[in-house]
């Protein structure tokens, strides 16, 4: 018997009493849910803002540093999404910061900067696409029919694209001279940066493909069980193919971002990013075993780190200390996410 069918009989069986456990449940598994888990983030964030403004004040909560927050947090949120759909589908990819170096080296070429010069600005984004999308068909096509596991195959393209790029770029600083590239990536639209608002953009693109397609159900199930997918008739292969390149045009759209933010193009660009991205992921709620994924929980880690990184700019914290507490927030999320579960597996049980 179902377990709606054995609540709706509790009040007949066991009158008033009974109706109590049957109203809760209900309760207990909206917030042992997805909305619970973006819940508590919610709440830690709002935990966030409250030292902030009881100790750096005015600083802290005025217009100029949330913008702050949120533009900091814009270049490393639009690399989450793509990390979110891979690791939803149990696969990993370390290696986006590195692509995201070598999408904003290439896009800066002198003959790519004169070639826009002479047509448009879209020229230099298009670039940047197309080395991410590459880097990403190349970690896909390896991995999934290679055979080659994530870990190693994105590994070896962190090692790879990071030194491709030291190579193009002779390790020197690129600048972006392109005046209409720069304009339009450091414009603000409605008072708010265009780097937020691609950050938002590129988040609800991602939240309606995994929650509202057939793709993103597709990354769900290959995410909960890879040769059950396979015998449900969906083509796993190609599909894990797609979701790296996606992660790649992320990792690449992030280049351009901070392409315009830094008015530069150089191999150290995305130094480690891929760590934070993983990190965002996971403190959002997305199972690193794969089978769930969340792009709300997603924007919340980003929002958590960045928050957290501007707490302790604002009072002159070591940066080290910032480095230990992310680690804690980290290993606090696994454990919550081990705890989460463990109760579901028990859930299905009594099912």
């Amino acid at each position: 018997m179902s377990e709606q069918n054995t609540t709706a009989l509790q009040p007949a069986a066991g009158g008033a009493d009974a109706v109590g456990p049957s109203r809760t449940r209900p309760l207990r598994q909206v917030l042992g849910g997805s909305a619970g888990r973006s819940l508590g983030l919610v709440i830690a964030l709002l935990a966030l803002f409250i030292v902030g403004a009881v100790t750096s004040g005015d600083r802290f909560l005025n217009m100029d540093n949330m913008l702050t927050i949120l533009r900091y947090a814009s270049i490393i949120g639009v690399i989450s999404v793509g990390v979110t759909f891979v690791i939803t589908a149990g696969g990993i990819d370390l290696s986006v910061g590195s692509v995201m170096g070598l999408t904003s080296v290439v896009a800066s070429l002198a003959v790519v900067q004169r070639a826009a010069a002479d047509s448009t600005w879209l020229l230099m984004v298009a670039v940047a696409l197309a080395v991410g999308i590459t880097a990403g068909l190349i970690n896909g096509v390896i991995i999934a029919y290679g055979n080659v596991a994530a870990f190693i195959a994105t590994l070896a393209m962190l090692v790879a694209a990071r030194g491709t790029a030291e190579l193009i770029s002779g390790r020197s600083t690129q600048i972006v001279t392109n005046r209409d590239f720069l304009a339009v990536l450091r414009s603000n639209v409605l008072g708010v940066p265009l780097l937020i608002w691609i950050f938002a953009l590129v988040a609800a693109a991602g939240w309606f493909l995994l929650n509202r397609t057939t793709f993103g159900r597709r990354t769900v199930a290959i995410g909960g069980n890879i040769e059950a997918a396979r015998l449900a008739g969906i083509k796993v292969r190609r599909h894990i193919v797609w979701l790296y390149i996606l992660s790649g045009t992320t990792a690449a759209i992030a280049g351009i971002m901070m392409m315009g933010r830094t008015t530069a193009g150089t191999s150290t660009h995305g130094l480690l990013y891929e760590l934070d991205a993983i990190a965002a992921v996971v403190v959002g709620g997305t199972l690193l075993v794969g089978g769930r994924g969340t792009i709300v929980g997603t924007v919340l880690g980003v929002l958590l780190f960045s928050t957290l990184t501007n707490v302790f700019t604002q009072n002159n914290l070591d940066t080290s200390v910032q480095q230990v507490a992310k680690g804690a927030i980290i290993v606090l999320a696994v454990l919550l996410q081990q705890r989460f579960a463990v109760r579901g597996d028990r859930r299905k049980g009594a099912i």
